[in-house]
């Protein structure tokens, strides 16, 4: 039997859970854009992202290119919340590389400065 993944735990002010069962996704400090469109809403593009599964690549055209990408879903819920940036086609875009959307649809704010 396999053991159980552990979950990482974030620290700081501002952390993002998944709406669903609100495991740590990522931390404002990794914040680097709240301007991206997600697949149905607005979504966040961060630089690290934490306790999610990343899945199959595949090349996606998004709004800005040519993209290859994987999506990423909440390792306890497996709620898919947005995807990883894999390769960028386009010169202008490889700042993306490796880094993550997540989808302001997904998630939610979890302040740790009104405990």
């Amino acid at each position: 039997m396999a053991s159980p993944k552990r979950l990482t735990y974030l620290s700081g002010d501002c952390i993002y859970v998944c709406l669903q069962c609100q495991t740590h996704l990522a931390s404002h400090e990794d914040l680097i854009s709240r301007a991206f469109m997600g697949r149905t809403s607005r979504a966040y593009l961060f630089c690290a992202a934490e306790n999610v599964a990343v899945g199959a690549k595949e090349d996606r055209l998004l709004i800005t290119g040519l993209h290859t990408v994987a999506d990423i879903s909440c390792t306890v819920c497996r709620t898919v919340v947005g995807w990883k940036y894999l390769f960028a086609f386009e010169q202008s875009q490889k700042y993306k590389e490796g880094t993550y959307i997540i989808e302001k649809a997904r998630i939610a704010k979890e302040n740790k400065e009104f405990w």
